[in-house]
Parts: structure tokens; sequence; C-alpha cells
């Protein structure tokens, strides 16, 4: 009897023990937390730096601002060209992620489902942006597409920002593909009767729709942000935001740091933005299957 009752103690006390010991392996080591710590200090302090340095009165003698004030904001808002200039990067923006998901989406996909022995070729073709300097695919793109309506035109700039953004846009997608059994579901739909464009709207983008988001995002935030293609290729034809920005740096520089301020947050907003609408897209596609 004695030997029982020991036996269940025991037995009860085991799921105490093991539920100790898995709090203390969830437990964050010490050096994780300074290292967390360290990278968030690093990353917020600049972006907190150039928002307080915006609203300063003064800062150039002690540690913190000595004033503050919205001026600054106000001088930014009613510059000339900024609603202009604010367009025309969303414009930009806009197209280089539509382009980029119309060539690069159905390119990825074709690759891994026919032409799996071009793969380390696109591979080697999407580093190469990251080789070639802005400024020398610039020149290059101008003195090579003189005829219009090419030549020094928006059209031109947004051939050239799909460039110099497409490696954002490929890596998420492909690994979004290698994530998911591409074979098998285009398999499946072309023996449900579809053809390989069906497949590919209807089953395949769905499912690598988060890969295709994050390069939406990448690539938008990405060209928004962009000053030496634009400034090369159509200069003042086709002012943007960051042409702007520029500008008054050599200005004011506290304007400049608004201009930077509302950049980012445009941006921010922007990203929140995208990725609204695609849960919104996902859960109104699951609905849908649902309902089927």
């Amino acid at each position: 009897m004695e030997s029982s009752g020991t036996r269940e103690q025991l037995l009860s006390k085991k799921p105490q023990a093991t539920g100790s010991v898995a709090k203390k392996k969830n437990k964050p080591a010490g050096w994780q937390v300074v290292l967390v710590g360290f990278f968030l200090f690093y990353m917020f302090v600049p972006v907190i730096s150039t928002y307080a340095f915006s609203i300063a009165t003064r800062w150039d003698r002690t540690i913190l601002p000595e004033g503050y004030t919205l001026e600054f904001y106000n001088t930014a808002v009613h510059a000339s060209y900024f609603i202009t200039t604010l367009r025309n990067s969303f414009i930009l923006s806009l197209a280089t992620v539509l382009v980029s998901i119309i060539i690069i989406v159905p390119t990825v996909y074709w690759v891994h489902t026919r032409l799996t022995n071009a793969k380390p070729l696109l591979e080697v073709l999407m580093i190469l942006p990251f080789g070639i300097p802005t400024v020398v695919l610039a020149l290059a793109l101008v003195q090579v597409y003189k005829v219009p309506p090419l030549a020094r035109s928006p059209f031109l700039l947004i051939g050239a920002v799909v460039i110099y953004s497409m490696p954002f846009m490929f890596r998420p997608v492909s690994n979004a593909l290698q994530a998911i059994d591409v074979h098998t579901l285009t398999e499946a739909g072309q023996s449900l009767g579809a053809n390989i464009y069906q497949v590919l709207i209807k089953v395949v983008i769905p499912n690598i729709l988060p890969g295709i988001l994050s390069g939406s995002l990448l690539v938008f935030a990405t060209v928004f942000a962009e000053y030496t293609l634009t400034s090369l290729i159509v200069g003042a034809r086709f002012k943007t935001f960051p042409l702007l920005l520029v500008e008054f740096t050599r200005i004011n520089g506290n304007v400049a740091a608004a201009f930077s301020v509302i950049s980012f947050t445009i941006a921010w907003l922007a990203s929140i933005l995208i990725l609204w609408v695609g849960r919104r897209g996902n859960s109104a596609s699951r609905e849908a299957i649902q309902a089927r």
C-alpha cells in the first residue's frame, strides 16, 4: 500500500517538474535580452532623433532640444511642389510594385515548375542590381533610350527602378514558392481542367500572397525614398518627394528633417495599408472556400 501511494505521489509531481523545466527553457537568457535591447536602441534612436530635430527650435548646445515648435512642419506642408512631389512619389512607387509583380511572379513560377535548370542563372541575375551603381545604371539607360517617348521620361524611370528594386521582390516570392508544393498544386489544378494561367492566378498566387506582400512592402519603401535614379533620369520634369527633401537640406535642416519624418510616416502607413488589404484578401478567399 505504501509503495503504491508513493508511486502515485511521484506521478503527480512529474507534470509540475516538467512545467517548471519548460518555464526555465522558455525564459530568455540575459545576453539575449541585452542583444535585443541593443538592436532596438540602435534602430530607434536615429528615428527618434530625427523626430525630435524636426520640432526643435535649437539643438546644438544641450543634450535635449531647448524648445519645441511645429513651424517647420507648417513650412514643409506649404512648400511649393509638396503635393505634386508626394503624388509623383506615390505614382512611381505603386507603378513599380505593379510592374514588378507582373514580371517577377509569373517568371519565378515558370522557372520553379518548368525551367528548373535556369534557377542558378536567375539567382545570378537577381544579384546584379546590387553590384551595378545607380549612377551607372541611370547614365546607361539615358544614353541607350534616346528615342521619345522614353527619353528622360517617367516611363524610363519606372523601368529603371523596377530593375533596381527587382531583388527585393524576387527573394520573398521565390522563398514563398519554395515553401509550398507548387508542382502538386499545378498538377491538381490542371487535372481539374484549369490552364496554366488559371492555376497561377487562382491557386498559386493565393498560396504565395504573404511573399508577394513582403516584396511589395520592400519595393514600395525602396522606391518611395529613391533619389539618384530620379535625379539623373528625369530631374525636375518629374519631381519626387526625395528631390524636394534634398533641396531643403541645403536650405534648412529642420525643414528637411520634417520632410524625412513625413516620408517615413507615409511609407509606414502605406505598409500597414498593404498588409491590411492582404489580410482582408486572405480572409475573403478563406470564406469563399468554406462556403463552397
